[in-house]
């Protein structure tokens, strides 16, 4: 049997939608310009972020860039004075909310010259080709995961299985459906007109599966706390301000460490709040390339709102 998943869309969401994905591409193409060996991660993904406010938007969840055997989650802590180096495999993940409609893309830079690991940046932009060409109204999503692994293994490279596509929603950056990088037998989820979905297939050299590993610098509320003993005002009123979307340390303007810190342990320790530590290959010679964009479902296709 198959399921429809409703669409996402109300009155006046399309070119909010739009304008979120206009913000977004032009704040990763920013990235992406900047980064080069020797280039601070913190310095280009504030810079991201001050671009983002400067267009009219705000960051949908912290500007993030994993290099390497890191496939995702890499945000740059306040203190953060790590560099890009000469052969990096080097991913930007950016998102941008307007009024709570989100656009989330993705791109990868390698920073040398071996033809083999430009070929899995390629395999990766590939594979969202290919999922993008057969998206539409009535598709089912395994259909969409078939031409994403296939693009990918095709290369002789290996999708990563456990990391997926996803839905999009106003103040929801993952919603309903996921979309994998092979297809699942016993999904039948079909996309219908107006939904909003984001497709991110990620290309390796590794396993296929990564892992959390490191220190969490991403953090999303789970429920609000019972009690606010231990929470400082001013860093709690900054939460309060993204809806549930995502945060980071950085987030937080005009607060002193201490107090970020301690507002965060205390929602951490009373499961208020989740953690997102980086994901990364149990391989730390392999290799990870991502490219992602934002598309709303149209009757004759796909509108990627980011390309």
């Amino acid at each position: 049997m198959t399921t429809t998943l409703r669409p996402a869309l109300e009155p006046g969401a399309l070119e909010k939608f739009r304008e979120a994905g206009r913000i977004a591409r032009l704040a990763r193409e920013l990235g992406v310009s900047m980064i080069e060996p020797g280039a601070k991660l913190r310095t280009v993904m504030e810079a991201v972020e001050d671009f983002i406010r400067a267009e009219g938007g705000r960051p949908a969840f912290p500007a993030q860039t994993s290099r390497n055997h890191i496939a995702a989650h890499y945000c740059p802590s306040p203190e953060d004075d790590l560099v890009y180096q000469a052969e990096d495999m080097v991913k930007i993940d950016i998102g941008v909310e307007v009024d709570g409609y989100i656009a989330d893309n993705a791109q990868t830079k390698y920073l040398g010259a071996k033809p083999f690991y430009q070929g899995m940046v390629d395999a990766s932009a590939a594979a969202l080709a290919a999922a993008m060409d057969i998206a539409g109204p009535g598709v089912e999503v395994r259909k969409i995961s078939a031409a994403i692994e296939e693009a990918i293994t095709s290369r002789g490279y290996t999708p990563v299985y456990n990391l997926t596509g996803h839905g999009v929603a106003r103040w929801k950056v993952h919603t309903a459906p996921q979309i994998p990088a092979t297809p699942d037998s016993y999904g039948h989820d079909t996309l219908e007109e107006g939904m909003v979905i984001a497709i991110e297939p990620f290309a390796t050299d590794g396993r296929g599966t990564v892992h959390e590993q490191g220190r969490s610098e991403i953090f999303m509320m789970h429920r609000e706390p019972r009690k606010m003993k231990g929470i400082d005002a001013a860093v709690w009123k900054q939460i309060e301000a993204m809806n549930g979307l995502p945060f980071a340390r950085r987030t937080f303007l005009n607060c002193t460490a201490e107090a970020i810190e301690s507002t965060i342990a205390r929602l951490l320790r009373t499961h208020s709040l989740m953690s997102f530590p980086p994901l990364v290959d149990p391989n730390p010679e392999a290799r990870v390339a991502q490219t992602e964009h934002t598309m709303v479902v149209t009757a004759d296709g796909v509108e990627a709102t980011t390309a």
